[in-house]
């Protein structure tokens, strides 16, 4: 019998590959960056942990850029983060 596999992804900020229901999906459609909160929204999708140093991590590599393969306005990103961090409190 087959077991059924779970479905991993790579966290943008630390790379570490864990399972997709352990992260946060940030979603790019149409130059817009949002957070996807259902895991089913349009456009490019890049990964997160829950945790706020891969936060740091991903805006100081620029993870967010090199995963959407595009620039991304730095504000962009930063009100990103912060909605990120309102919903984890």
């Amino acid at each position: 019998m087959k077991k059924n596999s779970v479905p991993m992804r790579r966290c943008v900020g630390c790379m570490e590959s864990k399972p997709k229901s352990e992260l946060i999906r940030v979603a790019f459609y149409e130059g817009k960056i949002s957070l996807d909160e259902t895991g089913r929204a349009k456009g490019r999708g890049a990964y997160l942990c829950r945790n706020p140093e891969c936060f740091d991590k991903a805006e100081k590599r620029k993870a967010f850029n090199r995963a959407f393969q595009t620039n991304i306005d730095r504000k962009a990103v930063e009100a990103l983060m912060t909605e990120i961090r309102n919903e984890q409190e």
